[in-house]
């Protein structure tokens, strides 16, 4: 990567935010807080904030799509 794609992603990545797959709530940033979990589902990343993943644990644990729960 050279210096000006490096920066041009630096810069999307200031705009962009997580969401929770679950209720919805939003993180700034391009990485998720270290108390939020993700999920490999049908080929894409879902994040659950800390909450829902608490909520839903032994369903994660259980490896149960999050359509299940």
């Amino acid at each position: 990567m050279n210096q000006h794609t490096h920066h041009l992603a630096q810069q999307g990545a200031e705009n962009e935010t997580v969401t929770c797959f679950r209720c919805g709530a939003r993180v700034a940033g391009p990485t998720p807080p270290v108390t939020w979990t993700c999920s490999v589902e049908n080929g894409g990343r879902r994040y659950f904030c800390e909450h829902c993943a608490r909520d839903n644990l032994r369903a994660i644990e259980g490896r149960l799509d999050s359509s299940w729960w």
